[in-house]
């Protein structure tokens, strides 16, 4: 290669990679896949024991469990803390975030009933928390020389929701969820830009994920899908993976839709 240029492999042997909500269903997906790739995994998320079982099972070693509670501005700079002692992060996967289906009151009920405080709650930890974080470890993102901040948006930060969807279901859209889903597609277009050129910012932004969802509601989402089925945690190894690693040197601002083509139609 010519010098100067990256491998554009996807190896991230001998990189850190702090994943936040990485015990939850995604978050072990990530990062495990991380971890496969070579990189050694902080994994934060709010339970101690959840985070130290994550760890445990990833592939390598060294992986770090990290208990906090990114809603609590002390939860956050333990964070900043104990990567900072480590002395590295190359990678920062921002996917920490209440769902659809996170039970908040007020949260992912019809819209009338939703409550400000839900959705303060909401943009604190899907967007604010993001942003402190990328912010404060900025300077070990740029001292590593292949710094890479992944974001996990949502087609529904992308395009507004279809509420036939959930007609007779027990499932709602929680505004909060969309605004900060939005919010985070472009924060991260604002942070690629400013961060620039030491530092990538990207996202993705996943489909439906299949989780047990009413029939009804699976029925009508495969329906309006042209891969014609729900996403699996599985199906987005291959992202991060990509959006982590100098396989993806030179893409930085961008938002890519994993959804089996829902935002094609």
């Amino acid at each position: 290669m010519t010098a100067g240029h990256p491998t554009h492999s996807t190896d991230l042997t001998g990189r850190t990679a702090v994943v936040t909500g990485g015990a939850g269903p995604l978050g072990r997906v990530l990062c495990d896949a991380l971890a496969t790739a070579g990189a050694r995994v902080v994994v934060v998320d709010l339970d101690a024991s959840a985070c130290a079982a994550a760890a445990d099972g990833l592939a390598g070693a060294d992986h770090v469990p990290l208990a906090a509670n990114l809603l609590d501005p002390e939860g956050l700079s333990a964070v900043v803390d104990a990567v900072t002692g480590l002395g590295a992060c190359d990678v920062l996967v921002n996917n920490a975030a209440f769902t659809g289906t996170s039970g908040v009151p007020g949260y992912a009920v019809p819209f009338e009933e939703q409550t400000d405080d839900a959705f303060t709650m909401a943009l604190a930890l899907n967007l604010t928390a993001p942003f402190s974080l990328t912010r404060r470890l900025a300077p070990l993102l740029r001292a590593g020389g292949h710094g890479s901040v992944v974001n996990v948006s949502s087609i529904y930060g992308l395009v507004g929701p279809n509420m036939g969807l959930y007609a007779g279901t027990r499932m709602g859209n929680p505004a909060a969820y969309a605004a900060s889903k939005g919010g985070l597609a472009q924060l991260t277009r604002y942070l690629s830009t400013v961060l620039a050129p030491d530092v990538r910012v990207n996202a993705f932004a996943p489909g439906g994920i299949a989780r047990g969802q009413d029939d009804a509601f699976v029925e009508r989402y495969e329906a309006l899908t042209p891969l014609a089925r729900m996403g699996t945690e599985d199906d987005f190894r291959g992202v991060v993976t990509w959006l982590a690693s100098d396989a993806s040197a030179y893409v930085t601002g961008q938002v890519v839709a994993v959804d089996g083509g829902w935002t094609a139609w």
